[in-house]
């Protein structure tokens, strides 16, 4: 009589709603979620999520984020792990160790960071030293 298609779906199925920190906003401690995050607001502490990670045109994190993907355009200062794709805006600002599988910079961001690339598979390649990278 009742199919399971009709079923609503909950919202650990999906994810979850994503989350928003405004601007004007001031956060400090961590936060464990499993849907994306947008920081438009100051965070001092981490974020790990299964999820997205954006942080904003005025977002400042400063602390230890670990995530699937990340877009910035704001400032990050800390220990950032993505798994997947980190796609820095032209007017990102990250500052402290990175640790990627994917890295898109736009020309204009800002990244003084120790960087370190997976290799397929998901696991570092240890034969290549870790770098750091600058651009501008």
């Amino acid at each position: 009589m009742f199919s399971d298609k009709q079923k609503p779906r909950t919202m650990n199925e999906v994810g979850g709603q994503p989350n928003r920190i405004e601007k004007n906003t001031k956060i400090k401690g961590d936060i464990v979620s499993e849907a994306d995050f947008r920081i438009d607001g100051k965070l001092d502490g981490n974020v790990t999520t299964s999820g997205k990670v954006v942080i904003g045109k005025g977002g400042y994190i400063h602390g230890k984020v670990e995530c699937v993907n990340a877009d910035i355009e704001g400032n990050f200062n800390g220990e950032l792990l993505v798994s997947d794709l980190l796609s820095l805006k032209a007017s990102a600002v990250i500052e402290g160790t990175v640790s990627v599988s994917k890295l898109a910079v736009e020309p204009g961001a800002t990244f003084n960071a120790s960087c370190t690339m997976k290799g397929k598979g998901g696991s570092f390649n240890k034969q290549q030293p870790s770098s750091g990278a600058k651009a501008s």
